[in-house]
Parts: structure tokens; sequence; C-alpha cells
């Protein structure tokens, strides 16, 4: 196998932009609902490029999860935390991608301005795929490979659909590379589909259920009246998102679990008190949260609740709540961890009245 060095030819970054035209770094996603009457289930695939020819890239999206692969409503605790903008995974097989990567290197090497340098890449490209030409511990590969059609498959850059930064959605820029069926990617590949990989997406496209609580009084409360809140443990239970991939002899999949732990209320105005004073409840044994109201409780105060100091007017005040969940994952392989904790939060309107007193 002919390897050169990069310090007598391109380099890999001019090599990269000299055929970014080519687009087999950063397959286009498309978003597409697959169905269930049993909760969410989506895939987004790498959709159809101009040659006509469909990549067989899909993640599949089942369980508690939003609609069209879009993202869901979970914000992750962890301002830190975002899910991968980009990964590489299956792409095509190889007489396939010979016919994609063949003809989309003749039309580059056509193009206006593709002399000198560029014109040099592109026909480094070329020799990559069709002479062998390697560099350092990138292997080429004969003829596209086509004599191990069905052994193996083509991995390319994918992008996060999801990812609004589109320099961070577009960083996987990698030229193909093949992978034996069975056999895991080269370590060099750090960002090559994993179960954990699929784990943060199925965290990303996860829905959790709204977080109305239950109010006592429940429309219209009064200055300085406890307000009991509570959620009943019916409402609320574990909520689980899988994310997975199955080409011709690759397959892993990760189920994403969330575990409703606590409720945090804010009131809407600072001329309030919460209970207990920190505003954040437990989930009680039974999978519940605070304490349904009572006749003769009036006088109590509620463990879960509010007591708003002054009135909201002819308006009402924004009452904030939002649940925090636990969020683990377990994949192929019996790999597992945790995820950050994930929260999503509801406003609901609380009318505030003065008490009247009536003189007699």
């Amino acid at each position: 196998m002919p390897v050169r060095s990069l310090r007598t030819t391109v380099g890999v970054a001019t090599l990269t932009l000299a055929i970014g035209a080519l687009l087999l770094t950063t397959p286009a996603y498309a978003g597409k609902p697959v169905g269930s009457d049993k909760g969410a289930e989506t895939g987004q695939s790498g959709g159809t490029d101009e040659t006509g020819i469909h990549s067989t890239v899909r993640i599949e999206y089942s369980g508690s999860v939003a609609p069209n692969g879009s993202s869901g409503n979970v914000t992750s605790a962890n301002v830190n935390w975002s899910p991968p903008p980009c990964w590489y995974a299956p792409y095509l097989g190889a007489k396939d991608f010979k016919k994609e990567m063949s003809a989309k290197i003749k039309d580059a090497a056509s193009a206006p301005g593709m002399t000198g340098t560029p014109g040099a890449a592109i026909g480094q490209t070329k020799a990559h795929y069709e002479d062998e030409f390697g560099w350092e511990d990138h292997p080429g590969y004969e003829d596209y490979n086509v004599a191990k059609d069905g052994e193996g498959m083509f991995w390319a850059g994918v992008e996060n659909p999801n990812e609004p930064d589109v320099l961070k959605r577009n960083s996987c820029t990698e030229l193909p590379f093949w992978v034996d069926n069975g056999e895991a990617p080269p370590p060099r590949y750090e960002r090559a589909i994993t179960p954990e990989i699929l784990a943060a997406l199925a965290y990303q496209h996860m829905e959790l259920p709204g977080t109305e609580v239950t109010l006592a009084p429940a429309e219209t409360t009064k200055v300085n009246l406890p307000t009991w809140a509570w959620l009943d443990k019916t409402d609320f239970h574990e909520v689980q998102a899988t994310a997975s991939i199955n080409v011709p002899g690759f397959a892993l999949s990760a189920t994403t679990t969330a575990k409703p732990v606590s409720l945090k209320l804010e009131p809407g105005t600072p001329d309030a008190e919460t209970y207990p004073a920190s505003g954040v409840c437990t989930f009680d044994d039974d999978g519940s949260i605070g304490e349904p109201y009572a006749k003769g409780k009036a006088d109590q105060s509620p463990p879960c609740g509010i007591k708003y100091l002054r009135s909201s007017g002819d308006g009402t005040f924004d009452l904030q709540a939002t649940i925090t969940w636990d969020i683990a994952w377990t994949g192929t392989g019996g790999a597992g961890g945790d995820l950050p904790n994930g929260t999503f939060e509801n406003a609901q309107a609380v009318t505030v009245q003065e008490i009247q007193a009536v003189n007699r």
C-alpha cells in the first residue's frame, strides 16, 4: 500500500477544504415520523443528495420522544453539557460509495478554479480511494474497496440537525473511512457512534410530561392564606427514550431513563413565601409530591406550597413549577452511566385577592 508523508504533500486541512464540495463529511439530515400510537417514534436519516443515492445512516428514536426528529423539552441542569454536534457513523457500502464518491470527485475536478493546490488535493483524494494512496494512519483503498463490498461500510461524518452552532455541527470533517463488519472504528475517530452518543441523542429528543401542579385554593387564593400544592403519584413516573442505529453488520442502541426527583416552586413575585423555604419539594416514597389539601387544614402550613403577601391586582402572578429529573442510561454491551439532571418547567397563572373584611 503506497504511503506518503503529508510533509511532501498537501495537508489534511487543505485537502478537506478543497473537497468540501463533495459534501460527504456532513450528510444532510431529514427527520421523518415512522409512526406509533404508543409514544412517539421517529427517525433521522441521511436523506438524498444530488446524486440520488440514499445514505444508509439512520437513527431511530422511540419511546417518549419529540415528533419528526425534533428536540424534546428537557433542559440540562448542567450548563456545560450538550449533546454531540456531530459524529461518525456507517454511511454506504463499497459499491454505492464508489458510485457516489467517484461522481463527486469528477465534478469537483472539473469545477472552475480547481488548479494548483486545490487540484492537487482533489487528485490525492482520487488516488486515496482508487490507487491505495494513504498517509500516516490513513490507509488507502484500492478501487473504493469494492472487492470487500458486503464485508463492511464506509463511515462518514454526520451532523446533528438540532445543533444550532453551524461550526460545531460541521466539525466532523475526516474523509470517509472503511470499517469491517463487527469491528470497531480506529481509536483516532473519537466521535465514532457509540451507545453513549446515542444516549445523549435520546436525552436531546426526550419529551417529559407537563408540570401543572394542583393548587388549593384552585384558581383564586387570598393574601396571607397558605396555598397548598401537590402532584399526584399517577401524574409522574419514569420516562424512557431510546435511540438506535441498525445497518448491515452494525447495530447499537441506548435507552435513557428519567425519574422525577423534586419540584421547585417560584411564586412569580418576591412578595411571597414558599413551603419549604427553599421552594424545593421532594417526591415521597409513593411517587407523589406535596400533600392534597383537606378540610380543616386552612390554618396549617402545607408541606409544599406558597403564601402570597400581596394582591396580584387586576392581573395574575406567573407561578413557575419546575420538575427536576434524575437521568441515566443503559446501552448495547452492558454500557451505561449517568447523564446530567434534566428540568422542565411550566407557568401557571395565579390570581391573588385581598381578604375583604366587613364591619357591622
